[in-house]
C-alpha cells in the first residue's frame, strides 16, 4: 500500500473505526433480525435548521452565482454579517476584511491552520483529551506534540502549572476548545484568559475551537475574543453545525488577528474554494434572523441530558452531569475495569449486544482511554430505549 509517513502518523480515526463497526452491525441486523442500529456515536444533530434558513438557501439556489466558484472577495457579505454577530454576541468590533475568514467547517479550520503558521519541528500543545482534528492539524504540519492533561479530579481545569518555563518557551502554538468536546464541560473564561496571557508572554499563538459557544447549559461559554491579546496572537473557530443544526452544510468561520487570518486565507486559497453563496446566504440568515435558535436547541438538549442521566442511573452507571449540550462523557464502569475491558472493547461489545453505537474515549487521546462518549442526537424516547436495550446485558456483565 502506498502511504506517506505523515498519514501513517495520523492512524485510523475513531470515527472511521466506528463507521466500519456500525456498517458491519447493520448488515448483521438486516440478516439476523437483530435490533436495528441506534447511533449515538456522532455529534450530528437530528434537529433541523430554522425554516427561514432553509428557505433562504432554497431561494438563493435560483441565482446562477450559487453554482460558480466563490473566491474570497465573494464572501464579503458573509464576513460583514459575522462582524455584526461578533459585536452583538461579544461586544467586540472586528474587521470583516482583515479579521474574519469563511471556513468549510471549524474542523477544516483547525486542521489546516497549523500548516499556515508552523514550520516542521515546531512544537504545539493540545489538551488531552481533545477533538481529533487538533492533533491531526499539528501532525500534518510536521510539528511535535505536547499534551496538557484534563482530569476529572481537577474539575477539568488545564494544568498550566505543570509546564516549565523551558517548555513554554519551546511552544509555537496552543490549541484549546471550551466548551469542550468530548468531556462535555463548558469550562471557564479565566482558563482562556490564562492561556492567552501565557501566549502573549511567550510569543505563542493561541487557537481556540469554539463550535459550542452557544450551547452552554450551565453558565456562559468562554471565548478567546474576550481575552486581551487575541488580535496579536489569537484565532477562534466558530461553526453553524451545532447551534443552528447545519452540520451537513459544512460552513463555519474564524475570527482572529490579521496575520493569522491572512496566513490561513493564503493556505486555503491554494487548496480549495469557498462554500456556495447559497449556503453563505443561509448562514447569514441564521446569525442575523434566527439569533434565538440556540435557545430552542439548548432546551431540547437539556431535557435529553436529564432524561438520559436518569435512565443511566437504573444501570448503576454514575455519569458526570455535562454543563454543555450534545454529549455525555461516561467513565468505564467498575465491572469493566475489573474484567480488564478497555473503552474500545466496551464500545464494541455494547454495539454487538445491544445495537447502540457509542464512541470510545481513547479516540480523543490517551486521557480518554477510560471513558465513552454518548451523543444526545436522538429524541428522548429513543435515548431511553437505548438504555433499556442495555439493561439485561449490562446486569449480566456486572
Amino acid at each position: 500500500m502506498i502511504r506517506s509517513n505523515r498519514l501513517s502518523l495520523l492512524g485510523t480515526g475513531v470515527f472511521a473505526r466506528n463507521d466500519r463497526r456500525k456498517n458491519a452491525y447493520r448488515s448483521f441486523s438486516e440478516k439476523s433480525g437483530a435490533l436495528p442500529l441506534l447511533d449515538l456515536s456522532l455529534g450530528s444533530s437530528d434537529l433541523e435548521p430554522p425554516k427561514k434558513v432553509v428557505q433562504c438557501i432554497q431561494n438563493a439556489m435560483f441565482d446562477s452565482a450559487s453554482f460558480a466558484y466563490c473566491l474570497h472577495s465573494g464572501t464579503r457579505p458573509f464576513r460583514e454579517a459575522v462582524a455584526c454577530w461578533a459585536k452583538k454576541r461579544f461586544d467586540v468590533r472586528v474587521d470583516p476584511d482583515r479579521e474574519v475568514l469563511l471556513l468549510v467547517g471549524s474542523q477544516e479550520g483547525t486542521a489546516h491552520f497549523p500548516m499556515s503558521v508552523l514550520n516542521p519541528g515546531d512544537r504545539g500543545l493540545i489538551l488531552d483529551p481533545s477533538y481529533p482534528s487538533h492533533r491531526a492539524g499539528l501532525l500534518l504540519a510536521d510539528a511535535f506534540i505536547q499534551r496538557l492533561s484534563l482530569r476529572a479530579e481537577d474539575n477539568w481545569r488545564p494544568s498550566f502549572h505543570t509546564l516549565s518555563n523551558a517548555q513554554l518557551e519551546q511552544l509555537s502554538i496552543m490549541v484549546f476548545g471550551f466548551p469542550h468536546n468530548p468531556i462535555a464541560q463548558v469550562g471557564k473564561q479565566s482558563w482562556l484568559d490564562e492561556a492567552m496571557a501565557i501566549g502573549v508572554r511567550n510569543d505563542v499563538i493561541v487557537a481556540h475551537d469554539n463550535p459550542y459557544v452557544d450551547l452552554a447549559l450551565e453558565g456562559e461559554a468562554p471565548a478567546l475574543l474576550r481575552t486581551e491579546g487575541w488580535r496579536e496572537l489569537g484565532i477562534e473557530f466558530f461553526s453553524f453545525s451545532k447551534a443552528w443544526c447545519m452540520g451537513g452544510l459544512r460552513i463555519a468561520f474564524a475570527i482572529g488577528g490579521e496575520p493569522l487570518i491572512s496566513a490561513l486565507r493564503d493556505l486555503k486559497g491554494a487548496i480549495d474554494f469557498n462554500q456556495s453563496v447559497a449556503l453563505q446566504a443561509g448562514a447569514v440568515s441564521a446569525i442575523s434572523e434566527a439569533e434565538d435558535w440556540p435557545n430552542y436547541v439548548r432546551a431540547i438538549y437539556r431535557k435529553r441530558r436529564d432524561k438520559t442521566l436518569g435512565a443511566l442511573q437504573t444501570l448503576g452507571w454514575d455519569v458526570p452531569t455535562p454543563t454543555m449540550s450534545l454529549y455525555l462523557w461516561m467513565p468505564l464502569p467498575l465491572w469493566a475495569k475489573q474484567k480488564g475491558i478497555d473503552d474500545e472493547t466496551l464500545a464494541f461489545e455494547v454495539l454487538q449486544n445491544t445495537g447502540v453505537a457509542l464512541t470510545p474515549g481513547s479516540g480523543f487521546g490517551p486521557g480518554g482511554k477510560e471513558w465513552l462518549r454518548l451523543a444526545l442526537v436522538r429524541p428522548v424516547d429513543e435515548l431511553e430505549a437505548a438504555i433499556s436495550r442495555m439493561k439485561l446485558w449490562w446486569h449480566e456483565q456486572s
